[in-house]
């Protein structure tokens, strides 16, 4: 007898492929899942490739982001388990208000509309905001800005690695979109937080986050506050940005699987 497994699909946020998922994608495997590791449009299947043709990225938004992942969704047997992190972390709870879901973990997400911008956010995007032109234009980190915004808490030694193993040109525009999205009347970045019959919601943060701050991802825990559905937030206190790819990615692995057990989430 076959049994069939629940889906997992892993949604990455900018400046890291998809591939980064891969350490997850096992351990969720061996746990009995399926996992699913889909691509952002215009993004080749390696990281070397998605350097080598940064202008496959330009323009896209929230939006083509969002339908990839629906068009992935429709071809499944069952509701699958979202887990994205950063910009990934935002579309997972976009598609999860959308009944598309039955449960996500959103990790240092992308602010939704309705959460307002915290200085430290400002400075790691500020770069890249500053010219318009860029919402058309794949754009990538220098190994600095990786540091601040990603690895602030781990070695320079390990910094620099994690920014040679995963780190791909991602395209600007969603960082406009989440930054106006609190000044754009339907808003790409809004998502259903009033959805009173989705599947249950992970809400997980860093502490010393330069990119997604703790605050953040708090002010986004209280926009489900008229929500009835589960919501539940945890934070890590000494992990950053870097947090899902770094040395200590089993603890955020291993917390996930442990809540989707508690919230009821089949693996077979």
């Amino acid at each position: 007898m076959t049994t069939k497994r629940t889906p997992v699909l892993f949604i990455h946020g900018l400046w890291l492929h998809s591939t980064s998922w891969r350490s997850w994608a096992e351990r969720f495997r061996e746990a009995g899942y399926e996992p699913l590791m889909p691509e952002w449009p215009g993004v080749p299947a390696t990281v070397l490739a998605a350097r080598r043709q940064p202008e496959q990225q330009g323009g896209v938004g929230l939006a083509e982001i969002s339908e990839a992942h629906v068009r992935v969704i429709r071809e499944l047997a069952s509701p699958p388990v979202l887990i994205g992190h950063s910009v990934g972390g935002f579309i997972a709870q976009q598609l999860l208000g959308e009944g598309l879901a039955a449960a996500a973990v959103a990790i240092c997400p992308g602010r939704i509309k309705g959460v307002k911008v915290g200085p430290a956010q400002a400075k790691s995007t500020f770069a890249f905001l500053r010219n318009p032109a860029n919402t058309q234009r794949a754009v990538s980190l220098s190994q600095a800005q990786f540091r601040y915004a990603f690895a602030n808490t781990v070695s320079l030694k390990e910094s620099e690695d994690l920014f040679a193993a995963w780190t791909i040109p991602s395209p600007a525009r969603p960082l406009f979109q989440l930054a106006l999205g609190n000044f754009t009347p339907n808003s790409a970045a809004r998502v259903a937080t009033g959805n009173q019959s989705r599947g249950p919601l992970l809400l997980l943060s860093g502490k010393l986050d330069h990119s997604v701050p703790d605050v953040l991802t708090r002010a986004t825990f209280k926009q489900y506050g008229k929500s009835r559905a589960t919501t539940e937030y945890r934070c890590f206190d000494d992990r950053g940005h870097s947090l899902i790819v770094d040395r200590g990615w089993p603890d955020i692995a291993e917390a996930s699987l442990t809540w989707l057990a508690d919230a009821g989430l089949p693996r077979a």
